[in-house]
């Protein structure tokens, strides 16, 4: 989608995407009441990355005088997680906060809206999707929205959690042949190269791992990182775990927007005015969920708690991941 002719046909003439942000409010005010459905593929127990919705819903809210509510239901509240892009397409709902790359195995264009293996840290995807580049001058989200206009959507990026571990194991893995046959919940393309490795990838949702690893459905599971992952209670089951997750290295999440519902009712001017209260405030949940993930950690207590339950290893330390041959490694803690 060309962002230029889209802002032409919205009626918004030479104004830019960032003088949106900055539309008055009683602008906005003057839309009908509109109240929109949004499914997340989160449980509501992550506060960080299910918050990250419950925060742009706010700023939504707030920007449109109350005017424009998304209520926010979690995972499995109205379909189950890994199928929130699909309401969305389907008009289930109006919008579903998700990872693009859930549903790259129906096209892996979709990868490219969260990470691909040893692809972008979280600046380098912000600055991916938020500034123009190339003869045309268009950004990634501009490229992103072309070919999610062809699945019925329209994508704001809405969060971040930056470079995600490489997941919990419950055997210590010593050589790649120890991967063979094990079977990994793993997001996105990453686990297309473990498969290579002999691992059984598996699309699991992030409420249903923990059971899955308890019951020995899987062997292991890597989801993001050790706030969200203590929440969800992994170290009870998998005692090894490993990192850095090399597929995920700023994996954003987005708001998927069915774009069919963002042009109805009130014509182009209504889709105009409702896109601008979503845009920003996507924008602005982008950086809460990191700045909320730190701050508890700085509570919680000291690394050796965790390493009284788990043993924490970097892959780098693993040699046999390389060369092949047995070598000890020393738990360490990430920094």
């Amino acid at each position: 989608m060309d962002r230029r002719s889209f802002i032409k046909k919205a009626g918004l003439g030479g104004v830019g995407a960032a003088a949106a942000t900055t539309l008055a409010a009683p602008a906005i005010a003057q839309a009908q009441k509109v109240t929109w459905r949004l499914t997340s593929s989160f449980p509501k127990s992550l506060d960080t990355i299910f918050g990250a919705a419950e925060t742009m819903a706010k700023f939504i809210k707030e920007a449109s005088d109350g005017n424009f509510e998304v209520q926010v239901f979690a995972a499995g509240e109205i379909v189950p997680g890994l199928q929130a892009a699909d309401a969305a397409t389907a008009g289930t709902v109006e919008m579903a906060h998700t990872a693009s790359y859930y549903y790259w195995g129906k096209d892996p264009t979709y990868a490219l809206g969260t990470a691909v293996p040893f692809g972008l840290n979280a600046r380098q995807q912000n600055a991916w999707y938020y500034y123009p580049s190339g003869a045309e001058g268009k950004t990634g989200n501009d490229l992103m929205n072309e070919f999610y206009a062809t699945q019925g959507l329209i994508g704001f990026p809405c969060g971040n959690t930056g470079a995600q571990m490489g997941g919990w194991f419950r055997k210590e893995i010593n050589t790649v042949a120890d991967l063979k046959g094990v079977k990994m919940r793993i997001g996105g393309m990453g686990g297309k190269i473990f498969e290579k490795l002999g691992v059984v990838p598996q699309q699991i949702a992030g409420g249903d791992i923990y059971p899955s690893l308890e019951k020995g459905t899987i062997d292991a599971a890597e989801w993001v990182g050790p706030y969200d992952d203590e929440k969800l209670g992994f170290y009870k089951v998998a005692k090894y775990y490993y990192y850095p997750g090399f597929w995920e290295g700023g994996p954003a999440l987005h708001t998927l927007v069915n774009l069919a519902k963002t042009q109805e009712p009130g014509g182009a001017e209504e889709a105009g005015r409702r896109r601008r209260a979503v845009a920003p405030s996507a924008r602005k949940s982008c950086r809460r969920p990191m700045t909320r993930r730190r701050r508890p950690m700085r509570k919680s207590p000291p690394p050796t708690r965790c390493s009284r339950r788990s043993t924490t290893t970097s892959w780098s330390s693993k040699r046999t991941l390389i060369s092949g041959r047995r070598s000890r490694s020393t738990p360490s803690t990430p920094s």
